[in-house]
């Protein structure tokens, strides 16, 4: 027999065993940029930490006016060449990107497209964020993190 106010072995001591939360520092990107006559100039250094550790160069060119709905992109290690059109929204939580690329290394010319959205992904509960900090004029620094989460299963029954 328990003791009144004591959980027993089959309830959770805390609510901090019912839900498991995992913050993941998932990316770290420095952006160099400078404008001329119009157009954005930017060279990226993209670390990025999950799934897999990885390095990344990108060479971005997109026009400063406000009816901007394009950037080309060069990826020199991968010998990769893309045109990307803006993020276009869809619904309040969902974009779509399209573009056209090039890979030098496979010769092969492709579409691409891409839905991405801050909630969910990977099959997991998931939350995605991205903070950018002007470090000073010329140089962003940017980090993208996510959040993990488990909610606690919730069950119950009615009696008669």
């Amino acid at each position: 027999m328990m003791e009144p106010g004591l959980p027993s072995q089959d309830e959770p001591a805390s609510w901090d065993e019912l839900c498991d939360i995992n913050l993941v520092p998932s990316e770290l990107f420095f952006k160099f940029r400078k404008e001329i006559e119009g157009i954005r100039i930017g060279v990226n250094l993209e670390f990025y930490n999950a799934p897999i550790n990885d390095v990344q160069t990108m060479l971005v060119l997109k026009p400063l006016s406000a009816e901007r709905q394009w950037k080309f992109i060069c990826k020199p290690i991968r010998q990769e060449i893309r045109i990307q059109s803006k993020k276009i929204p869809l619904t309040k939580f969902l974009n779509i990107q399209v573009g056209i690329g090039h890979n030098f290394k496979t010769n092969a010319l492709a579409w691409q497209w891409k839905l991405n959205t801050c909630l969910g992904g990977d099959g997991i509960s998931r939350i995605r964020n991205k903070t950018t900090l002007g470090l000073f004029p010329g140089l962003d620094f940017r980090f993208g993190w996510r959040a993990d989460f488990v909610l606690p299963e919730v069950t119950g029954q009615v009696l008669p």
